[in-house]
């Protein structure tokens, strides 16, 4: 479809599309600007800022010392899922020096994806704190990395200490169809959600 033009109803009538906002969230370095950017139909805009030797104290890279940027803002994109909605992509900053601009960031979101690095998991605590306390939809979409140790979903659960009722997916953020997969999930929890 092209996204430029706006497709007609009967009689002449625009179909405005709705905006569907969600949040990508997760901690530093889960790849949360990569998923982003594999499902985004725009390029996508970020706000990555190299790392200095300014951070040494403050950005913990353990588990992720190849990394050398970090989001300071968001991250944006657009995915048309047709002429009836647009799904608009923001990936929240991973440090917690930067958490100032998450409520603004929430405002209106439908749900999150919550991206966990199992070589740092406990990094994703505090974005499933944030959605559970202010009751957003969110799903847990586990980062598959190359060197990362798989567990079970039983065992990340545990280790979350997840809910039940929250969706726990895997994922390649580096994959578009894998990231799509997790989008579908979680607008198919937010669906049930408000179904029941």
């Amino acid at each position: 479809m092209d996204s430029g033009r706006s497709e007609q109803q009967p009689y002449g009538q625009p179909v405005v599309p709705t905006a569907v906002k969600i949040l990508v969230a997760g901690g530093f370095g889960a790849g949360k600007t990569t998923l982003v950017g594999a499902v985004s139909e725009i390029r996508p805009l970020t706000t990555e800022e190299s790392l200095t030797s300014a951070g040494v104290g403050t950005d913990d890279v353990t588990g992720v010392e190849r990394k050398s940027t970090t989001t300071v803002a968001m991250d944006f994109g657009r995915i048309t899922i047709g002429p009836e909605v647009v799904l608009y992509l923001f990936g929240t900053p991973g440090q917690d020096r930067f958490w100032f601009l998450w409520d603004e960031l929430a405002l209106g979101a439908i749900g999150a994806v919550v991206l966990a690095d199992t070589r740092r998991l406990a990094d994703c605590f505090p974005s499933i704190d944030y959605f559970e306390r202010r009751g957003t939809p969110f799903v847990v979409a586990v980062n598959c990395f190359d060197d990362s140790v798989t567990y079970s979903e039983a065992e990340v659960r545990e280790a979350l200490d997840l809910d039940g009722h929250v969706p726990l997916l895997l994922c390649d953020a580096r994959d578009r169809e894998s990231s799509k997969a997790v989008l579908i999930g979680l607008v198919e929890h937010v669906l049930t959600l408000t179904r029941s």
